[in-house]
């Protein structure tokens, strides 16, 4: 990225175009006949610089480059981010679970060992029951000590 290179904006991809790789974007059929050269400076604030807490690129009407606010999740995209978690607390949990059980498999589990495979079974089971449909506004089970 050289400062004395031409830059575009397209506002139809939101990406940025440099004027030295102009042939290799026109051989690649990408180049867009639309973007607007912009300053280097514009350039260096939007394409080199990561955007604000909360925001993203975008594009005016004009066809410039901007911050937009990131839209918030979808349901259906919470939904699948607890499902996710689920997933990974229940990973967690067996791993945890394996040992204990094989300890009371081969009945040299301690005490303590059987308590912790009660409890930790306990939260799995509990794992398993959490209204992923619920996301955000979930209650996840604590996980055992």
């Amino acid at each position: 990225m050289k400062n004395n290179d031409i830059y575009y904006f397209s506002a139809k991809k939101l990406c940025w175009l440099s004027n030295s790789l102009k042939d290799d974007y026109v051989s690649a059929g990408f180049w867009d006949s639309t973007a607007k050269k912009v300053p280097f400076k514009v350039y260096q604030e939007y394409a080199l610089c990561a955007p604000p807490e909360g925001k993203m690129l975008g594009a005016n009407e004009n066809g410039d480059p901007v911050w937009l606010d990131i839209p918030p999740k979808t349901k259906s995209e919470l939904i699948a981010e607890a499902e996710n978690k689920r997933i990974e607390l229940m990973q967690n949990a067996s791993e945890v679970i394996a040992p204990l059980q094989d300890a009371i498999d081969l009945k040299i589990a301690t005490e303590d060992e059987e308590q912790r495979l009660v409890a930790w079974k306990t939260y799995r089971i509990l794992l398993n029951r959490v209204d992923i449909s619920a996301a955000p506004d979930i209650e996840w089970p604590e996980v055992p000590l």
